[in-house]
């Protein structure tokens, strides 16, 4: 099952939805998600913030912090997951944002990325990738790491559920 199959089941089983900002992956994500039969139940949508100032406009992405860290940043991944999570009325967004190459950009190397997770009960993670190999591997890697990523905390967080409403470990 694929990363994306798996985060759908999950979201289903739960009732819950996601929405996703993409940056560096260009769209790649919701492709991944919506190759699934059945996306739609728990799929809201997406935003494609490739220029900077779409994260500030449509993600609400601190305009201060854009211009002093640019938009390779774990804080902007983050405000980008929350914000689209805000903007699609999502109970879950992620993000991906970094330098696929060829060359670098603000100031960070090529293989630098984030992928960040926002959800209900104030869930906020982000994760730091150093990714190797050709433009189309790194956004390729990107995707499949936002997904596990998110798949992990719908895991962690029904795990959580489970010992809180059935006690134990």
């Amino acid at each position: 099952m694929t990363a994306a199959a798996r985060v759908l089941r999950l979201l289903g089983a739960r009732g819950e939805t996601l929405a996703v900002a993409e940056s560096l992956t260009g769209g790649l994500v919701a492709a991944d998600l919506t190759s699934v039969p059945g996306a739609s139940r728990s799929f809201r949508g997406s935003v494609t913030a490739y220029a900077t100032p779409l994260k500030r406009d449509v993600l609400g992405v601190d305009a201060t912090l854009l211009a002093e860290r640019g938009a390779v940043d774990p804080e902007v991944a983050l405000q980008m997951a929350v914000g689209v999570r805000r903007a699609l009325d999502a109970d879950w967004g992620v993000s991906t944002t970094g330098v696929a190459g060829p060359e670098p950009q603000d100031g960070q190397p090529v293989g630098t990325v984030y992928v960040a997770v926002a959800g209900p009960s104030g869930v906020e993670k982000v994760t730091a990738l150093r990714l190797n190999g050709v433009r189309a591997e790194i956004r390729s890697e990107s995707v499949r790491s936002v997904l596990e990523l998110l798949a992990s905390e719908l895991g962690e967080n029904a795990r959580a559920q489970d010992t809180e409403q059935h006690g134990g470990n």
